[in-house]
C-alpha cells in the first residue's frame, strides 16, 4: 500500500513530523518500509490566451475584455455553470438539468444557447469546446475569471 502526503514547504510542520512518526511505526511493526521523498516540480500549466472574460456574480454582468457584455439569464447560467467546474465534460441533459432545472425540455436547446453564447463571445477563441459525442466544456484556454463582485 502506498501512502502520498503532500507537503507544501520545504519544512516540516510539527503535525506533519508527527504523523510521518506514526505512519512510520505502523509500517515497521508490519515490517514494511517508509521513505520521505520530495514533492515531484509542478508542471506549468498552459497560459490561457485570448479575451478576458469576466463573471461578475453579485451583479450578473459579464465583462469581455473590460466592457459590458449583454447576455441572457439563461446564456449568464450557462457560462457561470461552466466557468465553476473547468476541465469537466456534460452532456446536453446534464446541462438541462444544472442550467435550467430540468431535462423534459428538446436537448437542442442547449446547442441554440451555445451557438448564441458562442456568437456573443466571439470565434477568435472559443471559451466553449464541444467534445463530438457527449457534450461540451469550457476550453483549457479560456481566460475566465469569477469574482464575486467589482
Amino acid at each position: 500500500m502506498t501512502v502520498a502526503i503532500p507537503l507544501t514547504t520545504d519544512a516540516f510542520t510539527p503535525q506533519a513530523h508527527r504523523l510521518i512518526e506514526a505512519v512510520r511505526e505502523l509500517v515497521e511493526i508490519s515490517q514494511g518500509t517508509i521513505t520521505v521523498e520530495p514533492e515531484l516540480p509542478v508542471r506549468d500549466e498552459p497560459v490561457p490566451n485570448g479575451p478576458e472574460v469576466r463573471l461578475l456574480t453579485a451583479s450578473r454582468q459579464v465583462l469581455l475584455d473590460g466592457e459590458p457584455l449583454p447576455l441572457t439569464r439563461l446564456e449568464f447560467d450557462l457560462l457561470l455553470f461552466l466557468a465553476e467546474r473547468p476541465r469537466r465534460v456534460f452532456t446536453r441533459g446534464q446541462l438541462l438539468a444544472g442550467v435550467w432545472g430540468y431535462e423534459h425540455t428538446g436537448e437542442r436547446t442547449v446547442d441554440v444557447h451555445v451557438r448564441r453564447l458562442r456568437l456573443k463571445l466571439g470565434n477568435c477563441h472559443p471559451v466553449i469546446t464541444t467534445v463530438y459525442g457527449v457534450g461540451y466544456r469550457l476550453s483549457d484556454d479560456a481566460r475566465v475569471v469569477i469574482s464575486a463582485q467589482e
